[in-house]
């Protein structure tokens, strides 16, 4: 008989997240003495402490972090693989569970998940924001589906296809002295405040592709998390900022902005679609990467 059961891993992971065996139990529907007597048998059977007590609380000894890690890698396969074989027995067509890696891609997608819901009315989608920095740990661990990303990390047993070509480029405002330029030199951005969304420097495109290898940094870096203010910032002379060309036309009439090009030769992007390879004959899926291709070509042609 094994000794680890799925109980176990699920009783590992609710302890950790809840801190008490009391608050765990609850969450389990079990009572909490038979709780305890479950983890004392799987201790006693495994031969080693998987928690320690500190006041009312308990926390994992160096097992049981390692059990937790693998609890937590396990348990969502299990659940994926679970909902999947759910769906196949009952006809459904499933849930797709988008994770998102940067922030224009949001305004991105919406283009595309709008006609794919009314062309896929049995497939719930859900969209997560969270995973803007953990995308390939989240197709990984089964707790998304779709990873939208300008810079996919190629690892096997995953797939990346690119569904959208575009221009990076600076925001300016009305009466900046940079409006209308052809293009716009590192140098030149030195005494400027640059405006960009709250993420780390080594992977903004306006630092390592543009500014970074020339040795420059900007006057001021100020982050802003959401794109109406800080294309509102740059409109009143606040700042600049770096964004795709296409977000930049949206909102150009609005709020009186001035795209201009990083450098002579611009900087060239990609949004990309990674997936499971596992999971690239499901039709729902392929239908999504399908449509996304097809707003491209469209755009492209316009």
């Amino acid at each position: 008989m094994a000794l680890l059961e799925r109980i176990h891993l699920t009783i590992v992971r609710e302890v950790d997240r809840h801190g008490s065996l009391t608050a765990a139990a609850a969450r389990l529907n079990l009572t909490q003495s038979a709780l305890s007597h479950t983890i004392r048998k799987l201790e006693d059977q495994l031969g080693v402490e998987i928690w320690r007590r500190e006041g009312r609380r308990l926390h994992p000894t160096q097992a049981g972090e390692w059990l937790l890690a693998v609890a937590n890698r396990l348990l969502p396969q299990l659940d994926h693989a679970e909902e999947r074989l759910r769906q196949f027995a009952e006809g459904e067509r499933g849930k797709l569970r988008i994770g998102m890696e940067c922030h224009p891609c949001y305004q991105w997608l919406l283009k595309i998940v709008a006609p794919y819901l009314d062309i896929w009315p049995k497939v719930e989608v859900d969209v997560r924001q969270k995973f803007q920095f953990g995308g390939i740990g989240a197709l990984f661990g089964y707790e998304i589906d779709l990873l939208v990303t300008p810079d996919p990390l190629f690892r096997p047993g995953l797939s990346f296809e690119p569904v959208f070509d575009y221009e990076q480029v600076l925001v300016v405002g009305p009466s900046h002295p940079l409006r209308g330029a052809a293009f716009v030199t590192p140098d030149q951005l030195a005494e400027e405040t640059l405006i960009t969304y709250p993420v780390e420097i080594d992977r903004l495109d306006i630092y390592t592709q543009f500014l970074m290898p020339a040795g420059i940094r900007p006057r001021l870096h100020q982050p802003i998390e959401t794109t109406d203010i800080m294309l509102l910032m740059v409109a009143h002379g606040r700042g600049v900022a770096a964004l795709p060309r296409w977000m930049v036309e949206e909102y150009r009439a609005k709020f009186e902005l001035c795209p201009v090009r990083l450098g002579r030769d611009g900087i060239a992007k990609q949004i990309f679609l990674g997936l499971r390879e596992a999971d690239r004959d499901l039709d729902y899926l392929r239908a999504f990467v399908a449509l996304a291709r097809a707003h491209r070509d469209r755009t492209a042609a316009a």
